[in-house]
């Protein structure tokens, strides 16, 4: 067969499934019109309608801000063409775009207080590390000896107690704890039960109560992952939203390393009169960090789509003037908020949002592409190194001070290399990082099993034992780690959005507990090589699921997203099997290979083009 047969009865075979498959998508005029109410709406007509939303909002003397506020929302960038402004609302407006971080500075308030936030959830994961060479012998579990089995699966149920209550009941309590207390609310509640079980955990004497202070801490663990990056959403401008939303990531990955620190800090702290002082204070210290947030939470003004939410349109203003420059931008982005969330509670009603998640066809694929991403970070390994890295290093003959330090070491390059997605996540892509960065993981986890093959005492051993970990972090950090939050903030279509970042986070907590609980039974019955041989599989799994059903979402339109989303699994699939090889032959080994037809009529197929909402407050 020719290539350019080839070429059409792949085109053909692709469109035919396609276009039986077309008919499903009945949300993309929901999704389009989510993108944008505004789109279309004569002039004279929305400043009408600004006019009289003003005037029934008790907003009255603001009326022409929200005139004016009204029409650049409905086209953000052609507000040098509007008449009605004037030479200094467009100065304004111009600086916003060409001046992206001259932000008021309670909006960078804003940012520090997320920041901290996103460090204590780093923290909350991570301390957990260097107590494991204490707790367990001091609270009768100890992993060697005749109970070893047993004790290696109590001690994995305690470390991963937080993460069972997150992925069973904590991620679902954000939904009613946002609706009754705000997203101030929440992050105040969610911090203050994060430093009483912090707290809680230095006080304890034996496993079952430890266990018992880390569930609880659970409750300050997941409410508080999915309230945080949605707070910071809702009150940045479009500007810097996108960059605010990876910040999270960034400051996790800090906190996890400042986790360590502290596990060194209080290494050599002890007392005659406690038991265990030492990983006492290792645990309770990501309180403190806790307890600074409940303090400063509520100088920070509430979200303005919350407030909106609640009908409370003055204090919305207030909020939105806080955070935005001008009172036109505050106008432009309340109203916007406002005509958004009416078309939000027009379209939802009736719907059952969370059966729509399998039911319809185009959100099936999005929710099993976001759970193949959330799933195979917990199962690429990281975690395992994440809480269990000092007990790892100890086995490979590193002293308890060395293994500590060699964790720290851990901890600094998942942050640091958390800095290059900022840039490679929209220029390289989602699927690109992944596919790139899975083999390297798989392959660096097997240099480091490997490597407990080598004499013991020797140190050959402990070398490349630590390069293996830390080039498996450093390939991690600007691919899995990043890019699971990301891909699912967008994969799904707005409507179902909240629904699927739930969902999606629910499976992320849930599969971090069953690595936290297994991998120290896991570690003692298939000893270190075993171990790291087993992540090493799973990322070779990851590299197939990826490459089969996780389609490319950078940089794409509402319209070509559920255009891509509608494509067939197995068309997908088999189309991506046809591309391995040449790709293979054109970046590897740089030869010259014909291109495959495209999968996505993305130019042409769709005349107009919408994105996600800049004022929304999507994360």
């Amino acid at each position: 067969m020719s290539i350019e047969n080839e070429k059409a009865s792949i085109k053909r075979e692709s469109m035919s499934d396609y276009s039986k498959e077309i008919k499903h998508i009945d949300n993309t005029v929901a999704n389009v019109k989510l993108a944008n109410p505004l789109t279309g709406i004569p002039h004279d007509q929305l400043m009408e309608d600004a006019s009289t939303f003003a005037k029934s909002r008790g907003l009255a003397h603001l009326e022409q801000e929200f005139r004016k506020g009204a029409l650049v929302a409905q086209d953000p960038t052609a507000f040098e063409s509007l008449t009605q402004l004037d030479d200094e609302d467009k100065a304004v407006l111009r600086k916003e775009l060409t001046h992206r971080w001259a932000q008021p500075a309670q909006l960078y308030y804003l940012v520090i207080l997320c920041s901290l936030s996103a460090a204590v959830q780093g923290m909350d994961e991570s301390v957990i590390n260097g107590a494991n060479l204490f707790f367990p012998d001091e609270l009768g579990i100890p992993q060697s000896g005749p109970n070893e089995s047993n004790n290696q699966w109590l001690l994995g149920l305690v470390n991963g107690a937080p993460y069972l209550c997150c992925g069973l009941i904590g991620c679902w309590l954000s939904a009613p704890m946002n609706k009754y207390f705000g997203r101030r609310g929440t992050i105040f509640i969610s911090a203050f039960v994060s430093f009483i079980a912090c707290i809680w955990q230095g006080l304890t004497n034996t496993w079952w109560h430890l266990f018992i202070a880390r569930f609880i801490l659970g409750f300050g663990i997941g409410p508080k992952s999915t309230t945080v990056p949605v707070y910071a959403a809702e009150c940045a401008p479009p500007a810097i939203r996108g960059a605010l939303v990876m910040m999270w990531q960034m400051w996790t990955a800090f906190g996890i390393m400042l986790g360590t620190v502290m596990s060194l800090a209080f290494y050599h702290v002890s007392s005659s009169h406690v038991d265990g002082l030492n990983w006492r204070l290792m645990l309770g210290s990501a309180g403190v960090p806790a307890l600074i947030i409940m303090s400063q939470v509520y100088f920070c003004p509430e979200s303005p789509r919350w407030l909106i939410g609640k009908g409370r349109y003055d204090k919305a203003f207030e909020s939105l003037m806080r955070l935005r420059k001008s009172p036109l931008q505050a106008a432009r982005d309340l109203y916007y908020i406002h005509v958004l969330l009416e078309t939000e509670k027009e379209i939802q009603t009736g719907r059952n949002l969370f059966l729509e998640l399998f039911t319809v066809p185009r959100n099936r694929r999005a929710t099993l592409a976001s759970t193949i991403v959330m799933f195979m970070q917990q199962f690429c390994g990281v975690n395992v190194i994440a809480y269990y890295s000092s007990n790892i290093f100890a086995q490979a003959n590193f002293s308890n001070i060395q293994a500590l330090l060699a964790s720290w070491g851990f901890g600094m390059l998942n942050w640091v290399f958390a800095l290059p997605a900022v840039y490679t996540i929209d220029t390289f892509g989602r699927r690109n990082l992944l596919l790139t960065t899975f083999p390297l993981m798989a392959l660096f986890l097997l240099l480091t099993g490997f490597a407990f093959y080598i004499p013991e005492n020797t140190d050959a051993r402990i070398a490349i034992v630590a390069l293996g970990i830390y080039l498996f972090t450093m390939a991690y950090s600007p691919g899995e780690g990043p890019v699971p939050f990301t891909y699912s903030a967008e994969a799904f279509p707005l409507y179902v959005r909240d629904v699927g970042m739930a969902w999606a986070t629910s499976v992320l907590w849930f599969f971090n507990f069953i690595v936290a609980i297994t991998f120290p039974r896991l570690l003692g019955a298939f000893q270190p090589q075993g171990a790291f041989g087993w992540y090493a599989g799973w990322n070779i799994i990851g590299f197939v699921l990826i490459l089969l059903f996780l389609p490319e979402t950078k940089a794409l339109s509402l319209e070509e997203l559920d255009q891509v989303f509608s494509v067939p699994t197995h068309v997908h699939a088999a189309y991506q099997l046809k591309a391995l090889p040449r790709n293979i032959k054109k970046y590897i080994f740089r030869m010259k290979v014909e291109p495959l037809p495209p999968l996505y009529e993305h130019e042409g197929a769709i005349g107009e083009k919408h994105y996600a909402p800049g004022g929304a407050g999507h994360a």
